[in-house]
Order: structure tokens, then C-alpha cells, then sequence
């Protein structure tokens, strides 16, 4: 594993850096899955510094005020569709429900990362051969 590209990893929100154009900010959007079932909002995006690319979103669900809050992470590599008010995934509300457990110890972690890719089923971004996905379209 790359240990560059892992340790890389930081969210938005714990930095100076903003989203050029703020209508491609998918902080805050309902996330749904395949089926159209909502999964909770995008609460923050981890992004590599070194390549300036999301690489995975941070999504809450539940609780009150922030309070109570169940977070998952999802790889950028599942988004499907993204509309001016949501973010759709290609997963089950099952499979995101069953994904490896937050914990906020383990978020700059390398196993974290590889455990995460390994669960859904895609490359890791750190792999060889391995292409960012095409951003989806924003509707304007």
C-alpha cells in the first residue's frame, strides 16, 4: 500500500481549502441508494491533498443537532448520479448499513482505507491501474 496516498487523506472541513465552483459542493445533500432509499447527508468529503481529488464521503445519519450521529464512510467510486439536491449511490441501504464501522481514531488509518475499498468492491485509489471515476454531471 501506498502510504503517501493514505496518509494524504484529510477531511475538507479540517482544512483552509474550498470547492471552486460552490454548486459542485455535495456537503449537505441527501444521499440515497440504487433503490432511491435515503441513506443520511453528506456531513464531509476526505480529500487527497497531494492530487487535490475526493476520495471518499463521510455520511451521517440520524441523531439530533449532530448529536447521536451514525457515520459511514462511502468511496467517491460508488456515486452513480449526483442532482442539485442529492447524492446517489450504486450500494444498498444493506450494504452501506453493514460497511465497516466509523471511528474517528481511525480516520487517517492505511487499513481503514484498504478495508474500505476491499468492502464495496472497488480498487483502491492507491492501487495501479487505478482511474478516478468520472465526476457525475450537475444539472444547471
Amino acid at each position: 500500500m501506498n502510504a503517501r496516498a493514505t496518509d494524504a487523506l484529510i477531511k475538507l472541513s479540517d482544512t483552509d481549502e474550498t470547492i471552486a465552483n460552490t454548486d459542485e459542493d455535495i456537503r449537505d445533500r441527501t444521499v440515497v441508494d440504487r433503490d432511491g432509499d435515503e441513506l443520511g447527508k453528506v456531513k464531509d468529503l476526505l480529500i487527497d491533498r497531494a492530487e487535490g481529488k475526493v476520495r471518499i464521503l463521510e455520511v451521517a445519519s440520524g441523531g439530533f443537532l449532530g448529536i447521536g450521529q451514525d457515520l459511514v464512510f462511502i468511496p467517491v467510486d460508488a456515486i452513480a448520479a449526483i442532482s442539485a439536491d442529492e447524492v446517489r449511490v450504486d450500494e444498498t441501504r444493506g450494504r452501506v448499513a453493514d460497511a465497516p464501522v466509523y471511528d474517528p481514531e481511525l480516520i487517517r488509518e492505511p487499513e481503514t482505507y484498504g478495508g474500505l475499498f476491499d468492502y464495496y468492491g472497488y480498487e483502491p485509489f492507491w492501487g495501479p491501474g487505478y482511474l478516478y471515476p468520472g465526476y457525475p454531471y450537475y444539472p444547471r
